[in-house]
């Protein structure tokens, strides 16, 4: 693999490497394992680790981790914010501009597959929602609820209410206000083809599946240190910001468990394994995802193994 750069349009970065998979799969330790071999930089391509306060519940890379290799967009974004896809890539995109990943080997690792698919596929551009818009439509599902703004949305665009569940708070609120802001609906925005910022060719593309038994006790491993490190006072703390229940960051698997048994409403050791049961349902949709959308492109690795 040679160095990073974009081509001659200034499109695509080239010798990308990719590594998707399941929560818990080991892909933070294969990314840091290239980085530090082949003099890397890694991208954060996970929806939770992008946010603050959450460090150890979203098992974001340690402070060893990052004194080994540059590590980019994790922790920069507030809970407070609903950030999205095409937020991430706007990310990416000015890492590019930057020449952050300039001479390097970028590599991107994450679970969340939207992500690399927008990386290497490109997403629409949609359009900016004016501050009022939104808060006019959030206000408008804590007080009426998402079924009641799913049957405004299925009046108002039938097409894409079929396709979304009534108790899809965030996902109807965002097609209301984009509907509301460019008079068109999200299907057709989404609809028009975006730039990649991957050359497809010259990238590598990675996927772990480990054997479920192995992923599962890597879950409940990995559950028991996270709360041995500090996962409640980071509950904690994103309870004192008292934020909107329906913002991504408030849906992190074992916020909701370890904030109801500190409430007094479970006991601990239920919302344990609540929390555990959540991360291997949340393992297995992720791993039918990727079995489901991710192209003969993809080498699908059982374990964490050299690649060189």
């Amino acid at each position: 693999m040679g160095n990073s750069g974009r081509d001659e349009g200034g499109e695509r970065v080239k010798n990308a490497i990719l590594i998707a998979g399941p929560t818990a799969s080991g892909k933070s330790a294969l990314a840091l394992e290239l980085a530090t071999s082949k003099g890397g930089v890694i991208v954060n391509a996970d929806s939770m680790q992008v946010y603050s306060v959450l460090d150890v519940l979203t098992a974001r890379p340690g402070a060893d981790d990052l004194k080994r290799a540059p590590h980019y967009l994790y922790g920069h974004v507030s809970p407070a914010t609903a950030y999205s896809t095409g937020a991430w890539l706007r990310d990416v995109t000015q890492l590019i501009e930057r020449g952050t990943l300039a001479g390097r080997i970028p590599i991107f690792v994450g679970g969340t597959g939207l992500y690399f698919k927008a990386l290497v596929e490109g997403i629409s551009k949609m359009p900016d929602i004016p501050a009022s818009i939104r808060e006019h439509w959030r206000g408008r599902s804590l007080e009426e609820g998402s079924e009641q703004l799913h049957r405004i949305l299925a009046e108002r665009d039938p097409e894409m209410a079929t396709r979304l569940k009534p108790g899809d708070t965030q996902r109807i609120v965002r097609a209301l206000e984009v509907l509301e802001a460019s008079g068109r609906s999200i299907l057709d925005w989404q609809g028009a083809s975006g730039n990649a910022l991957v050359d497809r060719e010259s990238a590598s593309f990675f996927v772990l599946e480990p054997e479920r038994p192995t992923l599962v006790r890597r879950i409940d491993e990995r559950f028991d240190r996270m709360l041995e490190a500090g996962a409640l006072e980071e509950v904690r703390a994103l309870a004192s910001m008292q934020l909107d229940p329906a913002l991504p960051a408030m849906k992190a698997i074992g916020v909701r468990e370890l904030q109801a048994a500190d409430a007094g409403e479970i006991e601990f050791s239920e919302a344990i394994t609540r929390a555990k049961i959540a991360t291997r349902q949340y393992a297995k949709r992720q791993t039918t995802w990727f079995r489901n959308q991710f192209g003969p492109e993809w080498k699908r690795l059982k374990s964490v193994e050299s690649i060189s």
